[in-house]
């Protein structure tokens, strides 16, 4: 198509009172004449009739193009137009059980602002397809539901922690330090030295809240991880907090809280977004705290009784935690894991010091959805910790520093957001979860 036949027309029908089309297909216009605009989502071409489904942010409605009531050459060239060809239309909104959503709008006025060559994504194409086009993907209406879910969460993260008294916090996404393993980390040059993409806020977050108090943030966080199940981006949202003078129940207790939060503020924003993703909405509405409170050791125990080949002292994987979710049917919090499976950071139980005061909240369908743990205050315990991870200690000078000047009890977690996208919309892969997923052998577009 020449730039000519692309070039929009006269701005006829103006840029003020557009109708969503959410309203009409709610009903609030029927019987009035209202103006819209979208782009083509389907077109049907009947001779001296086309019906075409114009679709917006907020739905998509049938528009009948009658030959009647335009102008032949104008009829002609709304008749020729493709899948995303952007236009406005004006038009009375009628009742009509035969078309999508129950509702049409019978045209007397169409400006075509751009006429779109031809689509490259039609129906049953392959994922990896849809991946190359993610930038056209988006236009989707499955990709929308996601992503206004995905929305939500954002906004209800945001509620639950300054309801709570939490200020947000920001960190360094180029950092000096690795905060959960130096394997995999994501080396950056950096003029003539070498620094690396965060993986969590956390070390920087333990510094503040001795000045800040309680704190949190949503950011990016950057993991050199191979992994290609279907849980796994190598960057991927981090919901994190940190709160002073908190112990470990009161992390479990935070944790829930706003894992239910979520549960609540998606079904009332999203409950259509949620049915067109065939989610179990009763699930969901039915769903309550306490949740569930093992140990590791009671962990392994039940999945040995379950026949998985597991031993004490391994970590879990994807199979695993989908099996112990599974005995529960919600979520559980699983405590006390074995040191040398936990991060350096996590003070160890006084009571057994092989063990740490930490847990992972598990979720049906996707397993691990928080981490969480106590903080070590003890310099000697980390300078030790990090030593028998292979880590040089004096790299973390400035992080044992915040321990040597009068340093308190505190706590804190991180949860991935994508993971919960993936539950709450009931995802088969967390690359859904996000506009523009990386993985390990996807960095485009």
């Amino acid at each position: 198509m020449s730039e000519e036949e692309h070039a929009p027309e006269q701005n006829s029908l103006g840029k003020e009172n557009f109708a969503p089309i959410e309203e009409i297909l709610e009903g609030e216009h029927t019987g009035e004449e209202v103006k819209i605009r979208g782009w083509v989502h389907r077109t049907r071409d009947i001779g001296n009739m086309v019906f075409l489904n114009v679709r917006d942010p907020s739905g998509v409605v049938q528009t009948t193009i009658a030959s009647d009531e335009f102008e032949e050459e104008k009829f002609e060239d709304l008749k020729d137009l493709l899948v995303e060809s952007s236009l406005k239309v004006k038009g009375e909104v009628a009742k009509d059980e035969r078309a999508p959503g129950g509702y049409e709008i019978r045209a007397s006025e169409a400006e075509i602002v751009h006429a779109s060559d031809d689509f490259p994504i039609h129906e049953d194409q392959s994922v990896e397809h849809l991946l190359d086009n993610r930038h056209l993907w988006l236009r989707s209406r499955r990709m929308r539901d996601i992503l206004n879910v995905r929305s939500t969460v954002f906004e209800g993260i945001h509620e639950f922690f300054r309801d709570e008294g939490y200020e947000e916090f920001h960190s360094p996404i180029l950092t000096p330090v690795a905060c959960e393993g130096g394997a995999t980390l994501f080396p950056v040059e950096y003029f003539d030295d070498q620094v690396y993409l965060t993986q969590s806020w956390q070390l920087y977050a333990e510094a503040a809240i001795f000045g800040m108090g309680d704190i949190y943030t949503i950011a990016p966080s950057f993991r050199a991880e191979k992994s290609r199940t279907p849980r796994h981006l190598t960057e991927y949202w981090h919901a994190e907090v940190e709160g002073l003078w908190h112990d470990l129940d009161d992390i479990i207790d935070l944790g829930e809280g706003l894992v239910l939060h979520l549960v609540e503020k998606v079904l009332e924003k999203n409950r259509e977004e949620l049915k067109n993703l065939d989610v179990d909405l009763e699930y969901l509405e039915d769903l309550e705290g306490p949740f569930p409170i093992i140990t590791y050791e009671e962990a392994v125990s039940k999945l040995q009784d379950e026949g998985m080949d597991v031993s004490y002292g391994e970590d879990f994987g994807v199979p695993e935690e989908k099996k112990l979710t599974s005995l529960f049917d919600k979520p559980v919090f699983v405590t006390h894991y074995p040191k040398e499976i936990k991060a350096f950071y996590m003070k160890r139980d006084e009571e057994d010091e092989s063990k740490v005061l930490g847990y992972d909240l598990m979720v049906p369908h996707v397993g691990e959805l928080i981490g969480g743990s106590v903080r070590e205050t003890k310099v000697e315990s980390l300078e030790r910790r990090l030593e028998e991870g292979g880590e040089d200690p004096s790299i973390y000078e400035w992080f044992l520093d915040t321990r040597r000047y009068g340093s308190v009890p505190h706590a804190g977690y991180g949860l991935g957001v994508e993971r919960v996208l993936m539950w709450l919309c009931d995802l088969d892969h967390i690359r859904d979860a996000v506009p523009f997923p990386r993985t390990p052998n996807r960095y485009r577009p």
